[in-house]
Order: C-alpha cells, then structure tokens, then sequence
C-alpha cells in the first residue's frame, strides 16, 4: 500500500487569510491512533465550509484537512473491536475540526469514534444521512420522547432546505407526520415537497420582528435549524404542550423571547447536541435511519462531488444556498 494519498488542505497564509487546495499527504503524517481507514465516501457539512475557511470556532490549528464525515474500510487496527475489511463510518466527533477529516482518502483516529457500518446502509447511504442525518434523527427522536405523534398537529421544520432540515422533513414525512417546510429560497417547493412536506412556507410566518409574547397555536412542536427571531416565532406560535428542537444558528445565536409560551402554554425547548450523545445512542439511531425510518425519498437528497469539485459546494453552503445533501466521493 503506498503512503500517500489525496487531501483537501487549509493553510493559513497570515492571520486572516486561508488557502485550500487539494494535495498529496503521507499516512506517516496521521494522528497515531488505534484504526487506520480508508476513506471511500464523507459529506459537506455546514462546520466543514467554516473549518475551511479558518473560523476558529471549529478548527484552531492549520494547515488542516477538513471533513466531520466519513465512511470506509478499515485498513489496519489495534483494536479488537475492528478488523481490516469492515465497513464503518465516522461522524459527531473531532474529526474534521482539529483531527484530520473525511476530504482526505485516509483518516486515523480512536477505536471509540468509529461505529460498524449498520446492516440496511451502504457505505454512500450513510454519508447522505453523515452528521446532519444523525442531528435531525437525534431531533425526531426527542420529539417523540417528548410525545409529540403524527396525529397531535404539523411540524415545522426551518431551514428546511439545508442539510438537517431536508433529512428533518423526510424523516418526519417518512413516519407519518404532517410537515411544514419554511424556506427561503422561492423555487424549492417541488424539491421539498418531493420530501414529503405538507406545506412550504416562506420566512415570513416564521419572522416575527414584531416580538409579540405570543402567536397563534399553529404547530404542535418543529426542528429549528435557524436560531434568533426564527427559533422565537416558532416557540411562540406552538400548540399547548408543543416542543421545539433547536439545532442551529445560521442566522443568530441570540433567542429574543419571553418566557410566557413556557408557562402558558407548556411549551419546551430541547436542545440537540450530536458529538455529546452516547455510544448506546449513536447505534439506536443509526440503526433506525437504516431500517424503519430510512426514507424512501433518500437519492433525492443526495448530489455527488469528487474532491476536485467540491470548492464551489463550500462556498454554497456558506453562503446559505445548499439544497440537500452533498456527498464527496473518495474512491
């Protein structure tokens, strides 16, 4: 096997400003860690573009191979609990942010970061879900905890054409529920509703820039992707004992509210996040999206892109226009 491989790397040329290209890396130069894996398939995130730009947020030292996803074959372990020939994949952890990622066709890293590719899933299906997958399957899954059922009102998914909220609506389509997309982009309609939407909205009914305390009972609970006045609007227009899941911030971190949709009308907040969850919940809800919940509406999430294509991707999905999935194809 030759040491070197193929990689998307950032480098930092002074404090403000950062290249990417893709290189030649050697295998010598990965962390020394328990599983070697070679990389056939990752995913564009929204962290990936960040990371790939330099935002200190997600990655602190360069030059820096990005890619919070990734699904291969095992190379070579010194864990018992891998063998080379299997099929796995990686998301939700540091990968990608500080240890070399899933745009490069070798990663290595700690035998507990790494899940057997689940029976139902093929190495590319698993990369359409990648870490946005799991987050909205992280999502459904607390609403259903919380008792939210098809029957009880519409969810409203927000962002709904990016990463999370395009898997958010199929997944919740896909188990019955009456869903409500808002976006902002006028022409994906047909997309969203290929997904299984109900309703698509535009950003207005979910801007309310007037801060009234409360709105009409309109959703029984919703998948927030957007944070600020979006994530208020929501939390305000929610039925009695309705739930929101908050996902992201895309457009702000701020939560301009009241308290009165929680104790007039019992409405909850429930927060999502993905690198913290348990081994024991990382394999139910993989083992879910592979069986009962996987949709039957999946390739329509999905576009492919090689390594070589993906520097417009980037520069989409920061710029808010991603539709979908963009799965990168290491092979």
């Amino acid at each position: 096997m030759s040491n070197i491989y193929q990689a998307i790397v950032v480098r930092r040329s002074d404090d403000r400003s950062f290249t990417r290209a893709l290189e030649e890396r050697s295998i010598d130069d990965l962390p020394q860690d328990e599983v070697l894996i070679r990389v056939h398939y990752s995913s564009l995130n929204y962290k990936d573009g960040l990371s790939c730009v330099g935002n200190p947020g997600v990655t602190r030292h360069y030059p820096h191979t990005p890619g919070i996803d990734a699904a291969g074959i095992v190379e070579s372990s010194h864990s018992h609990e891998f063998k080379a020939g299997d099929s796995v994949m990686i998301t939700s952890f540091d990968l990608g942010m500080n240890t070399p990622g899933g745009f490069g066709q070798f990663v290595r890293v700690p035998a507990k970061w790494v899940i057997p590719l689940p029976e139902g899933l093929s190495l590319r299906e698993s990369m359409i879900f990648g870490t946005a997958g799991y987050t909205a399957g992280l999502s459904v899954d607390v609403l259903q905890r919380h008792g939210l059922i098809p029957r009880g009102g519409p969810i409203v998914v927000t962002g709904a054409t990016g990463g999370v909220g395009s898997v958010s609506v199929a997944l919740l389509a896909r188990l019955g529920y009456s869903v409500t997309a808002s976006t902002g982009k006028p022409d994906a309609g047909v997309f969203l509703q290929e997904l299984g939407a109900s309703e698509v909205i535009g950003r207005e009914p979910v801007n309310d820039e007037l801060e009234r305390p409360l709105l009409k009972e309109t959703w029984a609970g919703g998948i927030d992707t957007v944070g600020g006045t979006t994530l208020a609007t929501v939390l305000k227009a929610c039925k009695e004992g309705g739930a929101v899941v908050a996902t992201g911030l895309v457009s702000s971190s701020d939560l301009p509210t009241t308290v009165f949709p929680f104790i007039l009308r019992g409405v909850s907040l429930l927060g999502i996040n993905a690198q913290g969850t348990t081994l024991s919940l990382r394999r139910e809800i993989w083992s879910r999206l592979a069986t009962e919940w996987k949709p039957a509406v999946l390739e329509r999430l999905a576009v492919d892109r090689s390594l070589e294509q993906l520097d417009p991707e980037i520069d989409l999905i920061l710029a808010g226009g991603q539709r979908g999935r963009v799965v990168v194809d290491l092979r």
